[in-house]
């Protein structure tokens, strides 16, 4: 019997792995609002090629192509899904400031001027954001270590 040459496994992996990827962001496209979200269900959900869009909204391929990729980029970074699971931590204006800034892609200066704020408070309050999400997610990873070594010491 011949064996299956390993670029066949490989691209099963890679497949796999491209339909996982692709369920996680149809997932985290509901995290979207207003024209983002038309966009990417209509790139996702409804199969609509960048001509298509691009013809419905009267601009150009390009720009249809660079800002579903601009999208998909921000919706694949997991700082914002690890700000959500601290968000008992974080005050509603923090979230809000997170999922402007992770999420949507907006610029400091823009939620500063939406906040009546400064570049420097959004920007110390995102420094503080990221550091309380990315301890609580280190505290949950040392936490799954110590119970998952607790459990196989038990199973012996």
């Amino acid at each position: 019997m011949k064996k299956a040459h390993e670029n066949i496994s490989k691209r099963r992996d890679f497949k796999g792995r491209h339909r996982d990827q692709m369920e996680m962001l149809g997932d985290r496209v509901n995290l979207l609002s207003g024209a983002d979200r038309v966009l990417m269900i209509m790139y996702m959900q409804n199969g609509n090629s960048f001509r298509q869009i691009a013809r419905v909204r009267g601009i150009s391929e390009t720009s249809v192509a660079r800002r579903v990729q601009r999208i998909i980029k921000r919706l694949a970074n997991s700082e914002y899904v690890r700000c959500t699971k601290s968000a008992e931590r974080l005050t509603a204006d923090q979230m809000a400031m997170a999922r402007e800034f992770f999420l949507l892609g907006q610029s400091m200066g823009r939620i500063a001027a939406r906040r009546c704020s400064s570049v420097h408070h959004v920007r110390k309050a995102l420094e503080d954001i990221r550091d309380l999400a990315s301890a609580a997610g280190l505290r949950a990873r040392r936490l799954s270590t110590v119970t998952s070594a607790y459990d196989m010491r038990n199973t012996r």
